[in-house]
């Protein structure tokens, strides 16, 4: 694991901020790409996203790719270490599905 990985979950939105960001992307695209993705149950305010892209930048887990176009965005874009964050937690999502399918089903026999 790489020496800037932290344990634990990821919260939701910096989950969806990753994987975002899998191609380049600015701040409202990244908004946009969460939203959609969440089916429109996780909205990003601006506050949350560059306080979320801050930390990932300081972190290592994505980077500043240059000034889009001239203006004041910024495009991001996620790194090696970011991708195997990212690939961590869905394994990590996984085995919390997969026990929860188990113990239900487990029960569900039980009651029938």
């Amino acid at each position: 694991m790489p020496e800037s990985f932290e344990r634990g979950a990821l919260t939701e939105a910096v989950y969806y901020v990753l994987l975002s960001l899998f191609e380049a992307n600015h701040g409202y695209g990244i908004m946009q790409q969460v939203e959609e993705m969440s089916g429109g149950r996780v909205k990003l305010g601006a506050g949350t996203l560059y306080g979320a892209l801050n930390s990932l930048v300081a972190k290592k887990w994505i980077k500043l790719l240059n000034e889009y176009g001239g203006t004041r965005k910024k495009e991001y874009i996620i790194t090696d270490t970011g991708r195997t964050v990212v690939l961590a937690e869905v394994e990590r999502l996984k085995e919390l599905a997969a026990n929860g399918e188990k113990v239900i089903s487990k029960l569900e026999r039980k009651d029938s």
